[in-house]
C-alpha cells in the first residue's frame, strides 16, 4: 500500500502567527498518526517561517511512524538531519527565501554534489530521496548520484488534470516506470488533493509514499482531520 505522509507545515505557520504553542505542532501530528497516516513530513526553511529546527528536533523523538524532513542540503540542513537521524531525506532545489517546492534538481549538473550528500546521509541510516521533475534524465542522474528513492514533483500534474487527466498524468507514468526499472522506490508530492489522487495512484499503484500537507490541512477545516485522513488513505486503496 502507498503510504501517506502528512507535512504539517501549515500547521506550523498559524502557530507562529500568533506565537505560543496553539496549534500544537506535536500534538497534530501524533493525531495523525493515531488516525492511520504512516508518516510526517516537515520542511525546515532557513528563516523557520514555519516549522522550526527545534520542532525537528522534538518530533524526532516522538514520532512512531515514518519520520521525512526534507529541504535544501545546505550544511545547517544536513547538521540537522544527521543529528535527528530521521527515516528518510527528501533533497529539493529551494532558495532561501522560495514560497514552496516549484521544480526539481537538474540531477546531471548537480550529481557530484548530490552523491556527496547523499552518502553522508547514507552513513547515519538514512533514507535519501531527490525531488526531481517527471524527466527520465532526471531520474537516471537521481540514480548515479545514489539516492534510494525520487519524489516526483506533481503539480504539473495537479493543474492539468481538470483539462485533461489522462494527458497530464502520462509524463508522470512514463517516468515511474523508469525509476522502476532502475531498480528505485518512488514518492511523490506537491499539490495532491482529494481531487486529484485517486486517479494519479490508479495509474502509479506501485508508489511508495506521497507527502501532502496544504490541502489535507485545508480539508480538515472543513472534514475534522480525522475524516480528512481517512478519506486520503481511502484514495491509496
Amino acid at each position: 500500500m502507498t503510504k501517506l505522509s502528512v507535512n504539517i507545515n501549515k500547521i506550523a505557520t498559524l502557530r507562529n502567527a500568533r506565537g505560543g504553542n496553539n496549534p500544537d505542532v506535536l500534538r497534530v501530528a501524533k493525531d495523525c498518526e493515531i488516525f492511520g497516516a504512516q508518516g510526517i513530513t516537515v520542511h525546515p526553511r532557513p528563516d523557520e517561517r514555519h516549522i522550526r529546527y527545534a520542532d525537528v528536533r522534538m518530533l524526532a523523538s516522538e514520532l512512531t511512524t515514518e519520520f521525512n524532513i526534507e529541504g535544501y542540503p545546505s550544511e545547517e540542513f544536513c547538521r540537522l538531519v544527521c543529528e535527528v537521524a530521521p527515516t528518510q531525506v527528501t533533497l529539493v532545489p529551494d532558495k532561501p527565501g522560495q514560497l514552496t517546492s516549484c521544480f526539481g534538481w537538474d540531477t546531471k549538473r548537480h550529481e557530484a554534489f548530490l552523491s556527496d550528500v547523499t552518502a553522508r546521509f547514507h552513513e547515519y541510516g538514512i533514507r535519501v530521496s531527490i525531488f526531481i521533475d517527471a524527466e527520465h534524465t532526471a531520474a537516471e542522474y537521481a540514480k548515479r548520484s545514489g539516492a534510494d528513492r525520487v519524489e516526483l514533483y506533481t503539480e504539473p500534474y495537479a493543474s492539468g488534470y481538470a483539462e485533461d487527466c489522462e494527458a497530464a498524468v502520462r509524463p508522470f507514468v512514463e517516468t515511474a516506470a523508469f525509476v522502476q526499472e532502475l531498480g528505485m522506490g518512488l514518492n511523490a508530492g506537491h499539490d495532491l488533493s482529494l481531487h486529484n489522487l485517486a486517479y494519479l495512484h490508479s495509474r502509479i499503484p506501485w508508489l511508495d509514499e506521497v507527502s501532502i500537507g496544504h490541502a489535507l490541512v485545508c480539508d480538515a477545516l472543513y472534514l475534522g482531520l480525522h475524516e480528512t485522513i481517512r478519506q486520503y488513505l481511502a484514495c491509496l486503496q
